[in-house]
């Protein structure tokens, strides 16, 4: 993938300067844990809807560090698991992905013990399977 630099939309970067003050988190790991958050969800994000229109425009590898490899092949195999191109949609689903998981996490955390509670309703999800 060659995308280095992402450009997120102007409402997921109100919800970042938002969950930064509720968290203390920075948007970098608000991004991470976003992201982890839209990979589980099984509809497949339109990027259209994400429009990169802000300001805030954030280095892939700041972004994903050194689990930079893992972050893609996990990407990789929900592009292939949702039936669409790798070598033409992976960047937009990137984004995508990105963009719609900071809004998820936004409606889910009103402050830094929420991230807990979500954390702990995930993993009974995969407890379940």
């Amino acid at each position: 993938m060659k995308l280095t630099r992402l450009r997120v939309c102007q409402e997921v970067d109100q919800r970042l300067i938002s969950l930064k003050g509720k968290t203390g988190l920075n948007p970098n790991l608000l991004c991470r844990i976003g992201f982890c958050l839209s990979l589980n969800d099984p509809r497949v994000p339109n990027p259209e809807d994400y429009p990169p229109d802000s300001d805030r425009e954030i280095n892939r590898y700041t972004l994903t560090g050194e689990w930079d490899d893992y972050s893609i092949a996990l990407l990789k195999e929900r592009c292939a698991y949702d039936k669409l191109n790798l070598d033409n949609d992976l960047e937009d689903q990137f984004r995508a992905h990105i963009n719609r998981g900071v809004l998820m996490l936004y409606l889910h955390v009103k402050h830094l013990g929420d991230l807990a509670r979500l954390v702990e309703e995930n993993n009974r999800q995969f407890d379940k399977k």
